[in-house]
C-alpha cells in the first residue's frame, strides 16, 4: 500500500503543471542590445553572447533547440489580444487572432504575421521527420509546424512559450 501511494504521488508530481515563471521582459530588453520591436535587420552573434543575454531556460530552448514541458507555458491558455514576438530579439511572429487551442500542450497558431517572420528547416531528430520553425530575424528555435491545423491554412505552429514574448494590444 505504501508503495502504491508513493508511486501515485510520484506520477502526480511529474505531470503536475508548473506555475508560469514571471519574466521581467522590460528588464531583459534593457540588457539586450539586439532586442528591437521594430528592426528586421538579421541578428548574428555568437552563442556565448546569446548565453549572456538570455536566461538559462531561454538559452536552452531558443539556442539549443530544447523543448519546454507541455502545459507549462502561461501562453498555452492565454486569450489576451495582442502580438507574440521572439523573446530573444523582439521580432514579431504571431498575432493573437491566429492562436487556437490545439490540445497539444503548447501555444499553437495557424499563421505567422508574415512570410519573413519564420524560417523553416528540416528536423529529422528523434527518429521523426518534422519541420522546425525559427525566428526569421535571429534564428531562435521556436518549435515545429504540422499539417493538422484548422482552416484557413491547415497548419499548426506548435511553439515553445519560453521562446515567446507578448505585447498586449494598445500597449
Amino acid at each position: 500500500m505504501t508503495f502504491a501511494i508513493a508511486g501515485l504521488l510520484m506520477i502526480c508530481s511529474c505531470t503536475a503543471q508548473q506555475k508560469p515563471s514571471k519574466t521581467n521582459h522590460m528588464e531583459e530588453k534593457k540588457n539586450n542590445p539586439v532586442f528591437s520591436r521594430t528592426s528586421s535587420d538579421k541578428v548574428e552573434i555568437s552563442e556565448e553572447e546569446w548565453k549572456k543575454l538570455l536566461s538559462p531556460e531561454q538559452f536552452y530552448i531558443a539556442r539549443q533547440k530544447g523543448t519546454e514541458r507541455p502545459w507549462t507555458s502561461h501562453f498555452e491558455t492565454s486569450t489576451e489580444v495582442g502580438t507574440y514576438y521572439c523573446v530573444a530579439c523582439g521580432y514579431t511572429l504571431f498575432k493573437s487572432n491566429t492562436k487556437f487551442d490545439s490540445g497539444c500542450g503548447w501555444p499553437s497558431f495557424f499563421e505567422p504575421v508574415s512570410k519573413k517572420s519564420i524560417i523553416y528547416t528540416a528536423d529529422n531528430t528523434l527518429g521523426m521527420r518534422r519541420t522546425e520553425v525559427q525566428c526569421g530575424r535571429c534564428k531562435a528555435h521556436l518549435g515545429h509546424v504540422f499539417n493538422d491545423g484548422p482552416p484557413p491554412t491547415g497548419l499548426r505552429y506548435c511553439i515553445n512559450g519560453v521562446s515567446l514574448g507578448f505585447e498586449k494590444k494598445g500597449e
